[in-house]
């Protein structure tokens, strides 16, 4: 099915929301998720001629929406005495296999179906990838991380332990969080709300980012905040650390206190790439 058809249909049946599903919108779910397995659509795209350089597609956002609309709650335990899972019979865990050239380290990791995973990615246990996530060429997702549902992943880059990359399916308009090719995204960091992270930018361990918190630039002497209209969106090359910032008015400056932000401390240079370079020997 053209994508232009596919697009059509699942926005048509999203709308009717019958009673009752028939085989025939079942075959029609089966070639959307397909197509979100083969990286054919994606939740966002690039596109340049955006403000950002991003397009929400929230028609594939609906046709996941869709899949648990349809699904019915059945048994997917391997052994259900010792661990019991039950789940839309609609997204089960992906299926991969040595053609895949995904390479999934033993440990309990889970990869659920309607999400793409692009050849050279390596999942280090254990993990998670939620459906309509897209992970491309070269990535490493470590120990503990989590890629939530619509997230885009670029090529190269290290989601770090316990990292955390936020998901979102509705609203279906809302713009899921976009890391772009080559980033490194320190462990215990988190990525919400949408933000977008420009290629090669560096997140720093135990930095958060999200559409509420400003990011203090001290390099350009700017600060980096979401609107109503885009997202919180880092500069390429940027290095982002946590920091703190002081209150300075009322109780909290009479009390010495601080908030969280987070603050560009420098771009990348050869020493950062030195520092950041990705474990090409372990993959």
């Amino acid at each position: 099915m053209l994508r232009a058809e596919l697009h059509r249909d699942i926005e048509q049946l999203f709308d009717e929301n019958p009673a009752r599903y028939t085989d025939e919108h079942v075959r029609l779910f089966q070639q959307f998720k397909d197509a979100l397995n083969a990286g054919e659509i994606r939740a966002a795209e690039p596109e340049a001629s955006r403000a950002n350089g991003w397009r929400v597609n929230a028609w594939v956002k609906k046709g996941i929406l869709l899949g648990f609309r349809m699904g019915a709650i059945v048994d997917m335990s391997i052994d259900r005495a010792r661990q019991p899972f039950f789940d839309k019979a609609t997204f089960p865990v992906k299926k991969l296999d040595a053609a895949s050239g995904v390479r999934i380290v033993p440990g309990g990791s889970s990869i659920r179906d309607g999400c793409y995973i692009a050849k050279g990615v390596t999942c280090m246990p254990p993990m998670y990838v939620n459906v309509g996530a897209f992970v491309d060429e070269g990535t490493m997702i470590d120990s503990h991380a989590l890629v939530g549902s619509c997230a885009q992943i670029g090529k190269r880059c290290h989601i770090s332990a316990a990292s955390q990359i936020g998901g979102v399916l509705e609203p279906v308009g809302a713009m899921p969080v976009i890391i772009e090719d080559e980033v490194l995204v320190g462990g215990n960091s988190g990525v919400y709300e949408g933000t977008i992270v420009r290629r090669r930018a560096v997140i720093g361990t135990g930095t958060i980012l999200n559409r509420s918190t400003p990011v203090y630039d001290i390099v350009t002497g700017k600060i980096l905040t979401a609107t109503d209209d885009e997202p919180l969106l880092i500069p390429e090359n940027a290095v982002v650390v946590a920091g703190s910032r002081a209150i300075s008015q009322g109780r909290g400056q009479q009390w010495n206190l601080s908030l969280y932000t987070p603050v560009i401390v420098k771009y990348r240079d050869a020493k950062t790439d030195l520092k950041v370079q990705l474990e090409d020997l372990l993959r």
